[in-house]
């Protein structure tokens, strides 16, 4: 496993939609363990290939609901989101492609996830709260969508509060 640079605004790969996976290879399960050693290095919640410099629809997630629990990983790959709640939310995000910025994002509270795992087999995935905010944000940078785009107030917080928020 490898720490990969994180690409930051403004590189042309964080705005382009990324290619399908096609081949669940050994490349892949590399691609993923690194991409979830860098997201931990960073340190953040997710992590979208586009932000490693490669035009893939692969994402990492990982998070815990509580600080004392043990965080769950997800790796996807082709992922889609299949249905969403009625219900929105307005939540700040972060981003590890922008640093130093947040904004405020209105995300829908819950979200189910189809792709596949790492294997090539099938998933589905349900989530809810901050969890289905990440997996979306996420699928957006797979659509060369970040969070500024979506954002209703994007500030530069006090570097104290920075390091409280995840990425």
């Amino acid at each position: 496993m490898a720490i990969r640079e994180i690409v930051t605004i403004p590189e042309d790969v964080l705005r382009r939609k990324a290619h399908k996976v096609t081949n669940f290879d050994k490349d892949l399960v590399t691609l993923i363990d690194d991409m979830l050693e860098t997201m931990r290095q960073a340190p953040g919640v997710g992590l979208a290939a586009p932000q490693v410099a490669i035009s893939q629809r692969v994402i990492v997630v990982e998070y815990a609901e509580e600080k004392e629990d043990r965080p769950k990983s997800f790796a996807v790959i082709n992922p889609e989101i299949i249905k969403t709640s009625a219900e929105t939310e307005l939540g700040v995000e972060g981003c590890l492609s922008i640093p130093n910025m947040v904004g405020e994002v209105e995300r829908f509270t819950s979200v189910v996830i189809k792709g596949f795992n790492k294997m090539g087999k099938p998933v589905k995935i349900k989530t809810t709260g901050w969890l289905a905010r990440i997996f979306q944000h996420e699928v957006d940078h797979l659509d060369g969508i970040l969070f500024t785009d979506r954002a209703t107030r994007i500030w530069q917080p006090p570097q104290e509060e920075m390091a409280e928020l995840p990425e």
